[in-house]
């Protein structure tokens, strides 16, 4: 398929470079930096943190907490 991408003369430069140094095409270059860009999927910046903050409440003996309707029932007489 042809598209047309409006590169950077100096990255292009450097690109062209470095597929006559692999002795490979431009085209099969930027095919596998794409790939690659691609395989990585997205890129986080920072590390996720999981705050907790404890609340404070009672126990509601004899509720199973299997039984979503038994459950709801006995927060909703809250």
């Amino acid at each position: 398929m042809r598209t047309t991408l409006d590169l950077d003369d100096r990255l292009l430069a450097r690109a062209r470079k470095v597929a006559r140094e692999q002795g490979t095409t431009l085209t099969a270059l930027i095919e596998q930096a794409l790939a690659a860009a691609l395989a990585k999927g997205p890129r986080r910046t920072e590390r996720f943190k999981l705050s907790w903050t404890p609340v404070s409440g009672r126990y509601l003996g004899g509720v199973d907490v299997a039984d979503r309707n038994a459950l709801y029932d006995v927060m909703g007489e809250e």
